[in-house]
């Protein structure tokens, strides 16, 4: 079995590796999800149907093992993805606290020492993208380009939109129980409802994924509480510095923003606001589709990845890559709404105060809901075990 041990409080991360190549890509997985998450990815970039057998005698020998002629034949792509701690075949701590993003990251590096890649492709998909930031910051000499998939800046941004739909799936994911149960919840959130509606033979999409997540829910399980419960204290406290964001932008390394229009999770003016913060490394590529648009727009996510591979082998300049208006004085940048400038201060300010009062409703909503769900499920509880009792009527 390929694992490697992280550095990290002794944790045990799985891993696979697709294809054979001098170019190498590190695919960083998102919350609940594992390495299979990317299965389409390291078809589509490596043209492997399977993983490489053998993963443990290929690590140990790494990229230094091979000779001149074994690397000029190997001229395609290697491609590596993993489950984080908390999910899957990787261990799972109890401790909340060895969940945050830069504790992944540095799972993710050990990975790298470990199968022996220098440098690497690093993409990331929802809090695969917060920790392939944190990896950006961390080892900048490492990181050939970067794409960040369906990314917000961590912490209330991970907050969804809320609405009817968002509680009436907040509501069945936290009572869900069984594969089936989160299955159904699972589609909801993760693709548009077109594209489930749609017709492939005579079953839609929702019928064909359906059992597709199910299968896939019980082969690895149903996230434990403590997994679960660490990874989104994970996001939550994720937060990218100003340092840590000069760093990334001062690397030279080309990044790619890659989002689905109509993600119900991960909103997305966060993913524009971040790709501002990243200029001028950076190129905004909005698809159309939900939160797993890796899998809904399969191809067209493929052919980015491919386009910024290109790019970095290419040397393209920062500049030439980004297709980020620059901003002008006294004009908002668009795509990037309540990115204020030095004009009309006095209304920014109010807006900016606004903007942050509803990030706290919206949060303190959140709560409420999360009360009423757990209040619920723990009357019900009592009123399972109260049993009636019977009482002999007095004879007087």
């Amino acid at each position: 079995m390929p694992f490697c041990d992280s550095s990290e409080n002794g944790t045990r991360i799985f891993y696979k590796r697709f294809g054979h190549g001098s170019t190498k890509v590190l695919l960083i997985t998102g919350l609940a999800g594992t390495h299979e998450s990317w299965r389409p990815q390291a078809k589509g970039l490596t043209g492997a149907a399977g993983a490489n057998v053998d993963d443990d005698a290929v690590a140990a020998v790494g990229d230094e093992g091979l000779d001149v002629r074994d690397r000029e034949a190997q001229e395609g792509i290697e491609v590596c993805c993993f489950d984080n701690r908390g999910m899957g075949r990787s261990s799972v701590p109890t401790n909340r606290a060895e969940y945050t993003t830069s504790i992944m990251a540095k799972d993710a590096l050990a990975l790298l020492d470990h199968i022996g890649w220098k440098k690497a492709h690093v993409f990331g998909h929802s809090m695969g993208a917060m920790i392939a930031c944190k990896l950006a910051a961390m080892a900048p000499d490492r990181v050939c380009s970067l794409a960040l998939l369906n990314v917000t800046g961590g912490g209330f941004e991970c907050l969804p939109k809320i609405d009817r739909q968002m509680i009436s799936l907040a509501y069945r994911f936290f009572r869900a129980k069984t594969p089936e149960q989160r299955a159904i919840v699972d589609l909801e959130t993760h693709y548009t409802k077109g594209f489930l509606d749609e017709y492939v033979g005579s079953c839609t999409r929702r019928d064909i994924l359906y059992q597709d997540y199910v299968k896939a829910i019980s082969s690895s399980g149903m996230q434990s509480n403590c997994g679960f419960e660490g990874q989104v204290n994970a996001c939550w406290n994720h937060k990218m510095t100003s340092k840590e964001l000069d760093t990334i932008r001062s690397s030279g390394f080309l990044i790619s923003v890659v989002h689905g229009r109509y993600d119900i999770i991960a909103q997305l003016d966060h993913a524009r606001r971040l790709a501002e913060k990243l200029q001028p490394a950076a190129r905004m590529v909005e698809l159309h589709g939900g939160h797993l648009v890796s899998h809904e727009r399969p191809d067209e996510v493929i052919l980015s990845f491919l386009e910024l591979i290109n790019a970095s082998k290419s040397k393209l300049q920062p500049e030439e890559w980004s297709n980020m208006q620059e901003k002008q004085a006294g004009w908002l940048m668009i795509g990037t709404p309540l990115t204020l400038t030095n004009k009309n201060n006095g209304v920014a300010s109010n807006l900016l105060a606004v903007y942050n009062l509803l990030g706290k409703l919206q949060l303190s909503f959140l709560y409420c809901i999360g009360f009423f769900i757990m209040g619920y499920e723990h009357m019900r509880g009592i009123l399972k075990t109260m049993k009636p009792v019977k009482v002999a009527a007095s004879s007087s």
